[in-house]
């Protein structure tokens, strides 16, 4: 009898598993955890993560260090750009307005400080009131606009906001012209600019300009 109630209790059914199960189970979640941390890592390299003030994220500037219209731009070396204040109705050698600009050029700007032509970087050339590449020579008024070849095109610009004392409040933001971040108005009460070296629009492909003695290309 107890040899009987031995093998019922062995062919009935169990409460446990099978220790090839168990294996099973733990070689299914060791696989499931493995894959969940691989796609968090692939998360994390594929979403860009930049910290305000550096290249790629935020910068905020203090309007106190605008220059001031139609002057030198102010060099933010770690932002990669240049910062200018434009308006081709206060004409100078630095800014003003071409025979094919309709409408006046008025308004801050953030200026990427790449060429257009071959990726060098540019400087400003206080001598020549102009921006100048120094692998080929490529020149571009005070707004980006190529006043010599080979750049084939305008120089890019990033999205600018014009930001209230909160330092949150948004009162302006860059417009969008042809694709294209326009000079952006400053409106009363701005206390800061902030700059976003992630979102930049190239420049347009436009025809040389001649410089402010009238001399053409």
């Amino acid at each position: 009898m107890a040899s009987q109630a031995t093998v019922a209790d062995a062919g009935g059914v169990t409460s446990g598993i099978s220790r090839r199960e168990f294996l099973y189970y733990i070689w299914g979640a060791s696989i499931a955890l493995l894959s969940l941390q691989g796609a968090g890592l692939l998360l994390w390299f594929l979403i860009p993560r930049f910290r305000e003030g550096e290249f790629g994220g935020t910068f905020t500037i203090d309007i106190a260090e605008l220059p001031g219209v139609n002057d030198a731009p102010i060099n933010f070396a770690d932002g990669r750009f240049w910062l200018v204040n434009l308006d081709s109705t206060q004409p100078n050698e630095r800014m003003y307005q071409a025979d094919d600009e309709q409408n006046p050029i008025q308004g801050v700007a953030a200026i990427y400080k790449v060429c257009t032509h071959l990726g060098c970087i540019y400087s400003w050339t206080p001598t020549n009131n102009r921006f100048e590449c120094p692998c080929h020579g490529s020149k571009y008024r005070l707004d980006g606009r190529r006043v010599e070849s080979p750049a084939p095109r305008t120089l890019d610009r990033f999205l600018m906001q014009a930001i209230a004392d909160d330092e949150s409040t948004v009162l302006a933001e860059s417009e969008l012209v042809d694709d294209f971040f326009a000079p952006m108005p400053l409106p009363s009460g701005t206390a800061f600019l902030r700059v976003d070296t992630g979102s930049r629009k190239q420049g347009p492909s436009m025809k040389l300009l001649c410089d402010f003695q009238g001399n053409c290309p």
